[in-house]
């Protein structure tokens, strides 16, 4: 298989570009770095096709590995033929390798090896060539024996019949047709294991869909009920229809073998391909919707990741609870804790008139800007505590309600209790819901991607693929938007390009034995960072006001040559860089071209620099919507059918969005009313942190569901 070929087919890529990209990951570069710094061998290609390429090319090497393994396997047994050889060379996927080398792969005690043993293989290829002139029951006395066993010719043919299942079972060409009847033909059944059982499977008690056109959320819906001991699946096939196939490629229609033929046929079938057939469809099923699933998690996390940050505002952060209180932080513009405490405002304290008390005269004295709401436990009673105790500050001030999926799991982290150490892990929480208002990129980084909540069945995947999957998706978002080194903590350094946990580690020890670094160029002092990790992770890196005016850019230091000798020939020095005085370089750039030719950079380094010199520093991030600041509370009971409202996508899944409209209660957009056009996934319209306007259609309050239309809304 050649995978350079494969490969440029499936991303229609040149093949100099594809081959230089091979190399450079073959090299230990890092995605981010080869998508950044590498556009010239790569084509520009961007961070996202670059992962799917090194998944592929990781995928055909494996299959390549095995290919081999299978080839060496069968040559030792002494059995490779020809046209065994191309059969392996021709397979695309490991299943068609795997039905190749079942034959020959070594197998537990079944009744065919226990027939074999009762030397009972010469009938079974005697019955199985189908040439043969008289009754088998003849052919089947010379078998007899009682020192092996066989002590009838019942017993001899129904041992040659176990041999010829087998043999049936293993043929990789039987198995395809099968396979094939099963993918085109196949349903999803479900049924319920207690039909008088409630459950929230319920739509899944009586249910089929075709095995093609079954959707992913289906699918792990249908294995967590069955999981759970709700529901029973199984796949539905025209047995009679495959049978029939499969006599028509086996049974030669033999006077003296036919009946045995057709009977062993059925026995292989039911017995051995089918099992199998429907435990390769479900795990196929399921592998597809996985992925389906963390493409999806990986979009919304991406989307919750790069919301835009409220830069220098100070935040009052509350945590809501009931019998524990809710916890207070009060926290600096740049996340700087001022403030601790508890007040008790909700149930059953209700010390509404103390807990405004304590806060007014706090608010003022710190001159909170924001008030940030877990969404959590009491929130609602938060909300309209802190609504009622707004309206009585003269001046304007909002508060908004922050999801706080995963602050929990932060809290109890070790990196919590070393940011801070004379907290309680309550006060951690409301700390890490006031930051991520600030930085959701800053904080979130600090918690397991999988416990951040934007995901369906997250729990029910192979954990090393999604782990890997939405790893990627952090490590790209931090390092497109840029990390300051002299600020940031173990967890963000961790995801930039090059670094470690361990490398991260020293980082930090760095800054704190020897004071902020001036310059990038010092990073090759610290413990375990060499020249390899210091190019891949150099531009990704930022020094505020250090030495050099570029270091707060997202130029490469490889390319600082190049940006001064382009200043220069603009008219402009690295300090107007400094001073943000080369706003126009852009469009003094007219001709691109000529300017890469004379400066000997390549165009697309070229265009980097370029922006990087005309916005300085600048955070991708400012162009995402800004939270929606509420001042007034609603209620679920007084939204009304008809109503209109705006509304921020929490949670994207496969048939719809959840919405936050200020009710504490999500809505859900159902996929169809998301717009007028038919669209495959919510994922073409929406995004999460999106800001919506929305229509309720109905409310269930006793069951709190709120069915939403964006259609209806324009």
């Amino acid at each position: 298989m050649e995978i350079l070929k494969i490969l440029q087919q499936e991303f229609n890529i040149q093949e100099n570009y594809l081959q230089t990209t091979i190399k450079l990951i073959d090299e230990g570069n890092t995605i981010p770095f080869i998508a950044r710094y590498r556009k010239e061998a790569t084509g520009s290609l961007d961070d996202q096709v670059l992962r799917e390429l090194n998944d592929r090319l990781n995928y055909l090497r494996s299959l390549n590995e095995k290919r081999e393994q299978y080839r060496n396997l069968i040559t030792e047994q002494g059995v490779m033929t020809g046209e065994i050889n191309a059969a392996l060379d021709s397979a695309e996927t490991l299943a068609v390798l795997e039905d190749i080398y079942r034959p020959y792969r070594p197998k537990r005690r079944t009744r065919a090896t226990i027939a074999k043993e009762k030397g009972l293989e010469p009938l079974a290829i005697l019955i199985f060539g189908q040439e043969i002139n008289a009754p088998v029951d003849a052919l089947a006395k010379q078998f007899i024996s009682e020192e092996a066993g066989v002590a009838t010719t019942e017993e001899a043919i129904a041992g040659a019949m176990d041999i010829i299942a087998e043999i049936i079972s293993d043929d990789a060409s039987l198995r395809a047709t099968v396979r094939k009847i099963y993918n085109d033909q196949g349903a999803l059944s479900c049924k319920a294991d207690d039909a008088e059982k409630q459950s929230v499977y319920e739509m899944y008690y009586d249910f089929s869909e075709p095995v093609r056109k079954v959707a992913g959320h289906r699918v792990l819906a249908m294995n967590r009920g069955e999981k759970e001991g709700f529901l029973k699946v199984d796949i539905e096939v025209p047995a009679e229809e495959i049978l029939h196939s499969l006599n028509s490629a086996v049974n030669r229609r033999n006077a003296h073998t036919d009946k045995i033929i057709a009977e062993t046929i059925e026995d292989a079938y039911k017995r051995l391909i089918a099992p199998s057939m429907e435990r390769e469809i479900r795990n196929a099923l399921t592998e597809t919707s996985e992925e389906g699933a963390i493409d999806v998690f990986a979009k919304n996390l991406r989307q919750l990741l790069l919301q835009a940050p409220i830069k220098d505002k100070v935040v009052l952060a509350l945590d809501p609870g009931y019998r524990t209180g809710c916890k207070v932080c009060i926290i600096d513009g740049i996340g700087n804790v001022l403030y601790t405490g508890v007040i008790y405002p909700t149930p059953p304290a209700n010390k509404i008139e103390e807990s405004k008390r304590i806060l007014l005269p706090l608010i003022e004295k710190y001159q909170v800007d924001i008030v940030a709401i877990g969404n959590g436990t009491a929130s609602r009673e938060t909300e309209a505590f802190t609504a009622d105790m707004l309206a009585e500050i003269p001046r304007e001030i909002f508060y908004v309600i922050v999801n706080e999926a995963g602050a929990s799991v932060y809290s109890a982290s070790k990196l919590a209790a070393a940011e801070f150490p004379d907290f309680d892990v309550a006060l951690r929480s409301a700390a890490s819901i006031g930051r991520r208002l600030q930085d959701p990129l800053a904080e979130l980084v600090k918690i397991d991607p999988k416990s951040i909540g934007v995901g369906q069945y997250q729990h029910d995947m192979n954990q090393k693929r999604l782990s890997e999957a939405l790893g990627g998706v952090v490590e790209s978002c931090v390092n497109s938007v840029g990390v300051d080194l002299n600020t940031a903590s173990p967890a963000l350094l961790s995801y930039v390009a090059g670094i470690s946990g361990t490398v991260a580690e020293h980082i930090i020890k760095s800054r704190e034995q020897n004071g902020k670094f001036k310059n990038r160029r010092e990073l090759l002092k610290v413990k375990g960072l060499g020249p390899k990790a210091y190019e891949q992770c150099a531009g990704f890196l930022r020094v505020r006001d250090g030495d050099n005016p570029l270091d707060a850019t997202g130029v490469h230091p490889e390319s600082y040559g190049s940006a001064v000798s382009l200043l220069g020939f603009m008219g402009f020095t690295p300090e107007d860089v400094r001073k943000k005085a080369v706003g126009d370089i852009k469009s003094k750039a007219a001709d691109l071209n000529s300017i890469a030719k004379e400066l000997n950079i390549g165009l697309p380094t070229l265009k980097d620099i370029l922006e990087e010199l005309a916005k300085p520093g600048r955070d991708p991030r400012e162009d995402m919507p800004k939270p929606i600041l509420r001042s007034d509370v609603l209620n679920m009971q007084d939204l009304k059918e008809g109503m209109r409202l705006s509304g921020v996508v929490r949670n994207i899944i496969d048939f719809g969005a959840f919405v936050d409209i200020g009710v504490h209660q999500d809505g859900l957009v159902h996929i169809s009313q998301m717009a007028d056009r038919f669209i495959k996934h919510p994922l073409e319209v929406v995004s999460v942190g999106d800001i919506v306007e929305v229509m309720v259609m109905s409310v269930d309050v006793d069951k709190k569901r709120i069915a939403l239309s964006m259609k209806l809304a324009k």
